[in-house]
């Protein structure tokens, strides 16, 4: 048995006034006392002054097959196996430096993941395999390509047999694969409600990549179960209209509006190609994410972690800084990468809070990320699963 007390604490959806003492045991939470409770005798206590202690962070949307190099994607194809397997190695190593102790990949290839790594010492990952898309569509290279709504629930149906754990369907183009448009949908409306229908048959989720409005209000339509990015994209800008960002609300859709990225990185020509052409900035992105926020729509944070420099694995603490900015307060805002990611991720019996019976996932930071969310980056230290990681300070 271990304990780690702190004087300030978050337990995934709250503060815990006064601090929490948390209790591990074989890599599970025994016990979540006050911070001033007894230990029991012979128990040794992990306490670091300064810090606040929370669950460990989930990042809902990562490509762990992404070196976060200029060509993270593009390179996929010419990879061997060994390289692919490095990288997403090295991949869950950054994540867990930074407190991310689980990952929602959407999105590998050869099924690489899926196959080979889950259940190992770096973050626990659930794993959507390649995703779904159209011929020559966005991310093809990954090998989910399928076109027609019989290749479309066959496609589901394989991911159920291999144990995919969620259904990645594009939706949109994408700016990182740039024979595709960002603007257009990929599919049609009864291709896109054959995956969800044939997923939730199954007892998967569907989660869709959508930049394009009308892929937006298609993916809503075919009754999806989350959106990422959710641009909702046009030639006129970005724009989400009152009554779409209201049904999505009511849907219980959730939405990963996959913010967050280094600063020091200059941003891909495609990306910058995309923002010239729809007038798309950085300040307006914000903007319409905090609207969705208003309109109650349920916001996981997730960075779309390795696929440019610009998006590095370890990136997600930016990303909670960035819905605070949007207007999220700033225990909404932990929750989106605690809590509220792993309800979403489908980890919430495992994972994102401090509770009796889950994993003993907890981060120790240096400050209080309540008061100034940028706390969240000085990490002190990262329990995986009862396993101490390291600290970064």
């Amino acid at each position: 048995m271990h304990a780690y007390r702190a004087d300030v604490a978050f337990d995934g959806e709250r503060a815990v006034p006064g601090g929490a003492l948390v209790l591990v045991e074989d890599g599970r939470i025994l016990g979540v006392e006050s911070a001033g409770a007894a230990v029991p005798d012979g128990c040794p206590v992990t306490y670091l002054p300064g810090t606040t202690l929370l669950p460990g962070l989930v990042d809902a949307h990562v490509h762990l097959c992404g070196d976060g190099g200029p060509r993270a994607l593009d390179q996929l194809p010419e990879l061997s196996a060994g390289e692919v397997d490095g990288i997403v190695t090295e991949a869950g190593s950054r994540q867990l430096a930074v407190g991310v102790t689980a990952v929602r990949d959407l999105g590998d290839v050869d099924w690489a993941v899926v196959d080979r790594h889950r259940g190992g010492p770096g973050p626990t990952v659930v794993a959507s395999g390649p995703p779904l898309t159209s011929v020559q569509g966005h991310c093809w290279s990954m090998g989910g390509e399928v076109s027609g709504v019989d290749q479309v629930r066959r496609a589901v149906r394989e991911r159920h047999e291999r144990g995919a754990d969620v259904v990645k369907l594009m939706a949109s183009g994408g700016a990182m694969t740039m024979t595709t448009d960002v603007l257009a949908c990929q599919f049609g409306l009864e291709e896109v409600r054959a995956a969800c229908d044939e997923a939730h048959r199954l007892g998967l989720p569907v989660t869709a990549h959508a930049h394009a409005l009308a892929a937006v209000e298609q993916v809503v339509d075919a009754g999806a179960d989350g959106i990422e990015h959710c641009s909702c994209m046009t030639a006129q800008g970005t724009r989400t209209p009152p009554e779409l960002a209201e049904r999505i609300a009511a849907a219980g859709i959730a939405v990963c509006p996959t913010l967050g990225r280094d600063l020091s990185a200059q941003p891909p020509p495609q990306i910058l190609a995309v923002m010239a052409r729809t007038g798309m900035t950085w300040q307006g992105r914000l903007e319409q994410v905090g609207e969705l926020h208003r309109a109650g729509v349920t916001l996981v944070s997730g960075a779309d972690s390795g696929i440019s420099a610009g998006k590095p694995h370890g990136v997600l603490p930016v990303a909670v800084s960035d819905l605070v900015e949007s207007g999220v307060p700033p225990s909404a805002a932990l929750a989106s990468a605690t809590s509220i990611a792993a309800d979403a991720c489908r980890l919430g019996h495992r994972t994102g809070r401090l509770r009796r019976g889950l994993d003993a996932d907890l981060l120790l930071v240096h400050g209080d990320p309540m008061t100034d969310v940028t706390a969240l980056r000085t990490v002190a230290l990262v329990v995986s699963r009862g396993r101490e990681v390291g600290a970064e300070v």
